[in-house]
């Protein structure tokens, strides 16, 4: 039997309400929820003595359930009379409880008879679209609502608050002297309609002159956030509304059925009074996921500081810990740098909700306990070294994060893009009481590996050992300084635009300038255009510069440094049988193409490698046409590594990893 309204304006008619009620029966209707959902609010802000009135109560249990929960005076009134003569049939034997047919517009009580006035889905109900008819009867139901309400009387609404609902209520109780408070429902199972339900606490005040109106919103725990304007909660709760929406298609669906996942889903959960996320929260579906209702489901808590790992910053990473964790679904919960926080319990207690929200409809609904996993019983550790500001680039920190068994990374993150590590050294123990000092034999990144084996294939065409070597982009000068000690016979210049980027390199990474290294402040655009000018030539020239700026698919390197003059003013810096190496990173394929075109107009001999683990790909540019095999030359590339690195296992090259493509 069809009993919805066929247009949603039907739900301010007496005449549906009516037919609605005769159609249903005896069967109970709850709007948003029963009782035990929202007893918890209730119980905070409704006294057991408090004199209460039920508007639109409908044939709901609320009323019922209240009143077996001990809260004796109470009125309920309904615009139907066939709800209500049902009501009356049902609670004859519990005193106190009355029933009225009355118009909420119109209430017959006197002025100040109620200390709490409830609505569960009545402004839904009347206003169920933006119109003046609609405004009107609302507006007349807030100013009889705050007739009947004593001086410090609360006016309490269950509501979807959908966002033409809150901005009238927040246009016209304000103004009436309410002070209204919002609290999120989070224990109301709403999946059908994916909305959360908000319980409004609206108490009534004296108006006073130049009454400022108060507003306030606690969406997690107990917390109580102020919220400077109507517009600013307007998209406080449209925030909270997304969210559930995203968990609401997470509790039917896989992410893979989800069109704008992109293979996972990620919420940041904000601390109370703060713009900046405690924790980000990423869900990752197994490749070969079961569907929603038969998935298994757990949290994982990143240890602080590992992060920006592959295994866990990473699609890829991320995926591998779901295969090997035996779970259809994980969440992967990141802790964000700048907050305290103390043990895992704390970190569980604080997700808890959140980490629900996102699982299956299965375990939500049979309230199966979700189990936390990670990779040791602490949280890890992270020491901020040194926070300052580059004019050029922002504000940065420089900070030392523990990861696996020990061993200490030193990682320069810029606030403008939190998501990447901009540089990353290892540190190593000298003696007991001592610093620690930067181990110049790592190489924090796998790309920086093939860069330079394209630097050595350079020297074996070549056949000389003093290479001129142009590198652009310094960062923390890892890749410089382990390319001196690979080609200790080598002239080497780097290019950066930043000054502040040297001293970083210098005072926290172990950056030395040398008769054989010097380091170039200035723009790389410039400093090649000036070289091509005054006729300097490099056997090799690297660009390993990351982009500040937003370009749709392109993280690496900055667009400008794609552009034909600029590769075409880098062909004529090199030598006859010299290399131009880029490290690419781009997502969009037809900015790939294009890109491969443009190197294939000034460059004979072209390979691409593809990095593992990497979305980078490294291209090998050579003016003429080269016998050399890059395949052929790892070997003697893996012993010269070996040569001069004391641990070179963890750089060398796996042949099995090597993919390389030649463009024609």
């Amino acid at each position: 039997m069809n009993i919805l309204p066929r247009t949603d304006s039907d739900f301010t008619k007496k005449d549906y309400w009516d037919s609605f009620f005769v159609k249903r029966g005896n069967e109970a209707f709850e709007w948003y929820g029963e009782y035990r959902e929202l007893r918890g609010i209730f119980e905070k802000y409704i006294k057991i003595s408090d004199s209460i009135l039920v508007i639109g109560c409908g044939n709901s249990n609320l009323s019922v359930d209240l009143y077996d929960a001990g809260y004796k005076s109470m009125m309920n009134i309904d615009i139907s009379n066939v709800a209500i003569k049902q009501m009356q049939r049902k609670c004859k034997k519990r005193n106190g409880l009355v029933f009225k047919q009355m118009d909420v517009q119109k209430m017959e009580f006197e002025d100040g008879s109620f200390n709490v006035a409830l609505d569960k889905g009545t402004l839904d109900a009347l206003l169920p679209k933006d119109t003046v008819e609609s405004k009107e009867t609302v507006l007349n139901m807030f100013k009889d609502v705050s007739r009947v309400l004593k001086v410090g009387g609360r006016y309490i609404i269950v509501s979807l608050l959908q966002k033409h609902v809150l901005s009238y209520l927040l246009e016209q109780l304000p103004a009436m002297g309410f002070l209204v408070r919002i609290c999120q429902c989070h224990d109301s199972d709403q999946l059908e309609h994916r909305m959360p339900v908000f319980v409004l606490v609206c108490t009534k005040l004296k108006v006073m002159p130049n009454f400022k109106p108060v507003l306030e919103v606690v969406v997690s725990g107990e917390t109580v956030e102020r919220v400077a304007s109507a517009e600013a909660m307007v998209s406080r709760i449209g925030m909270s509304q997304q969210a559930a929406a995203l968990c609401a298609g997470l509790a039917s669906h896989s992410i893979a059925d989800i069109a704008t996942a992109e293979g996972e889903v990620s919420i940041d959960l904000m601390e109370p009074h703060s713009d900046m996320p405690r924790y980000t929260v990423v869900v990752v579906d197994a490749k070969c996921a079961k569907p929603p209702q038969n998935m298994t489901y757990a949290a994982f808590i990143v240890p602080q500081g590992r992060e920006r790992e592959w295994l866990f910053g990473t699609k890829e990473g991320r995926k591998t810990i779901v295969a090997s964790s035996g779970m259809d679904r994980l969440a992967f919960i990141l802790l964000h740098r700048g907050c305290q926080y103390t043990d895992q319990q704390a970190v569980q207690d604080e997700v808890g909700n959140a980490v629900r929200a996102m699982a299956p409809a299965r375990i939500i609904k049979q309230k199966q306990k979700i189990p936390f996993l990670s990779v040791g019983p602490d949280l890890g550790n992270r020491r901020e070294v040194y926070k300052g500001k580059s004019e050029m680039s922002g504000e940065y920190v420089i900070e030392d994060a523990e990861g696996d068994n020990s061993v200490i990374y030193r990682r320069l993150i810029f606030f403008s893009n939190q998501s990447l590590v901009q540089s990353e050294a290892r540190l190593l123990p000298v003696s007991e009481g001592f610093p620690l000092m930067v181990d110049l034999d790592y190489l924090a990144c796998q790309h920086h590996v093939y860069m330079l084996l394209g630097v050595y294939l350079a020297q074996k065409i070549i056949g000389k050992y003093d290479l001129k070597i142009l590198i652009i982009g310094l960062g923390g000068g890892g890749l410089a300084m382990f390319t001196r000690r690979l080609f200790p016979q080598a002239f080497i210049t780097v290019v950066d635009i930043d000054p502040e980027v040297k001293n970083i390199a210098v005072n926290y990474f172990g950056l030395e300038e040398s008769d054989k290294m010097k380091i170039v402040i200035a723009d790389g655009i410039d400093y090649i255009q000036k070289s091509m000018k005054s006729g300097d030539i490099f056997d090799a020239v690297l660009f390993d510069i990351n982009s500040n700026e937003f370009v749709p698919g392109l993280s690496c390197p900055p667009k400008i440094f794609l552009e034909n003059e600029t590769l075409e003013n880098t062909s004529k810096i090199i030598s006859k049988k010299g290399i131009f190496i880029l490290n690419f990173v781009c997502r969009l394929d037809s900015l790939r193409e294009v890109t491969r075109d443009k190197h294939k107009r000034l460059f004979n001999d072209i390979k691409v490698i593809s990095v593992k683990d990497e979305v980078n790909e490294i291209m090998f540019c050579w003016k003429d046409a080269t016998r050399i095999s890059v395949e052929d030359t790892v070997k003697s590339f893996n012993a010269a590594l070996r040569k001069n690195s004391q641990r070179s296992s963890e750089n060398e090259i796996d042949l099995d990893d090597l993919l390389v493509k030649k463009l024609s």
